[in-house]
């Protein structure tokens, strides 16, 4: 199902490429650096701070259309290679609040299905359709690069 849940979003989505190719594109700096934003947002690599590793910080700067830029922050929770992903982000990082990112990936005959969820405290039914919206937008990148 992709669509909102009762406490966030749920995106599910199928890949044909191994977890493996897909967990490295959620996990790798200059994978993330090329996904995150989708295509026509920049997030460039001097501005990521992303080591996928239990308990460390990470940070990204994203460069939208028009030169405005939006800081995303959050922590790794759970690192567990290929197969699940856990972390907190958010792109207001001097509130100190931070929504849980939950990726779980598993084999199927022709590749990977992704089950991704999302805490979103306080946002309404059009922040959730649009937070999904654009979500779509990055895993569309993230496909290409998992599936080279």
């Amino acid at each position: 199902m992709t669509g909102a849940i009762a406490d966030g979003i749920e995106i599910d989505r199928d890949f044909r490429a191994q977890p493996s190719a897909v967990f490295a594109a959620w996990t790798t700096p200059e994978s993330f650096a090329r996904w995150f934003g989708g295509r026509d947002v920049e997030v460039p690599l001097a501005g990521v701070d992303y080591c996928a590793e239990v308990g460390r910080s990470w940070s990204a700067t994203m460069v939208l259309p028009g030169g405005r830029t939006i800081d995303w922050a959050g922590e790794f929770l759970e690192v567990e290679p290929p197969s699940r992903l856990v972390m907190t982000l958010t792109d207001r990082p001097s509130r100190g609040v931070r929504a849980v990112l939950t990726v779980e990936l598993s084999p199927t005959s022709h590749g990977t299905h992704m089950r991704m969820t999302q805490q979103t405290p306080g946002f309404s039914a059009a922040q959730r359709a649009a937070t999904i919206e654009g979500w779509q937008t990055f895993l569309d990148v993230l496909g290409d690069i998992a599936e080279g």
